[in-house]
């Protein structure tokens, strides 16, 4: 396989990372919090810039998974792309959720997962 190539393996996993960090950021973004901050003492509390924080970050990481995932695409069919990327994304989050968040995880859960990945793999091969 060709450096150029494996960039946009890279670029793809990026993509997906970012896809992860995105879905957090909308989950704790809060637009009824974000109206009712007080905007002329926004510099005075740090209460506002926390209030903030999320919706920055749901800006940020949509921009660069959209960025990353383009990147992938000039040399990953959008077909593979998309399902790896999609994968990869749905299994980050599925991580967050059990050890950050502490989400319930059972033996299927580990079926499942294994099933998608397995498709990853099988994907990543034939691309």
């Amino acid at each position: 396989m060709n450096p150029v190539a494996n960039s946009a393996w890279v670029y793809l996993f990026l993509a997906s990372t970012m896809e992860v960090c995105w879905n957090y950021s909308l989950k704790y973004t809060s637009v009824a919090k974000i109206r009712a901050i007080d905007w002329s003492q926004f510099f005075a509390a740090p209460a506002g810039l926390y209030t903030l924080l999320p919706a920055i970050g749901y800006v940020a990481f949509g921009v660069a998974n959209v960025f990353f995932f383009s990147k992938a695409l000039n040399q990953i069919p959008a077909s593979t792309a998309f399902a790896v990327w999609m994968g990869i994304a749905l299994v980050g989050i599925k991580i967050v959720d059990t050890l950050v968040l502490k989400e319930p995880f059972s033996a299927w859960h580990v079926l499942y997962i294994g099933f998608i990945l397995v498709g990853i793999v099988g994907l990543k091969r034939t691309a």
